[in-house]
């Protein structure tokens, strides 16, 4: 139903056809009060889906709030095509941690207790960066066994050498290696 049916039960129509002939008073005190009686069931319907696509909309979001003396993991890239601790793309790990809440700082800003290895950065995040940590020390990333230095540089030293397999194509054979 378009909005003008809906508020005066009748088409638009222009103004040489919008009364009958036999009509001497277009404006009178039914029709304005049918006009706000619509009005006010417009009204309500539209609070009651409003109201319906808030709950929709809000069932996932949720109020954020740490405490002091929470762990907490760190977010470290948040961007999906950064390279950052040691692996690239989609295995590169999203969160460090487990580090305490010193403090709250502002509502949506908290001080962390980092360590030496990240001393060069502020320790003061925004509440979008962390997530509430768990208590499974098996979960546990250790920052010390990642071998990043003070500008965030790593090597990567081969160890050993898992695996050969050589794939034969049509014009010529591609040798793979899996190397730890």
């Amino acid at each position: 139903m378009d909005p003008f049916k809906a508020l005066y039960c009748r088409r638009c129509r222009s103004l040489v056809w919008w009364f009958e002939v036999a009509e001497s008073s277009p404006l009178g005190p039914k029709i304005v009060c049918e006009a706000l009686e619509n009005v006010c069931v417009i009204r309500h319907r539209l609070k009651i889906s409003y109201s319906r696509q808030k709950s929709y909309a809000n069932n996932m979001r949720g109020d954020l709030e740490f405490h002091v003396g929470d762990m907490v993991y760190l977010k470290i890239s948040p961007i999906k095509g950064v390279m950052r601790f040691g692996k690239k793309g989609k295995l590169s790990p999203r969160y460090v941690g487990l580090f305490e809440v010193l403090q709250r700082v502002i509502k949506v800003a908290y001080e962390l207790t980092l360590v030496s290895e990240l001393s060069s950065i502020h320790p003061i995040f925004h509440i979008s960066m962390l997530k509430k940590g768990i208590s499974d020390p098996i979960s546990i990333l250790p920052i010390e066994g990642l071998g990043v230095d003070e500008i965030f540089y790593y090597d990567e030293v081969a160890v050993e050498i898992l695996d050969r397999h050589v794939k034969k194509l049509r014009n010529k054979e591609v040798s793979s290696v899996k190397v730890l």
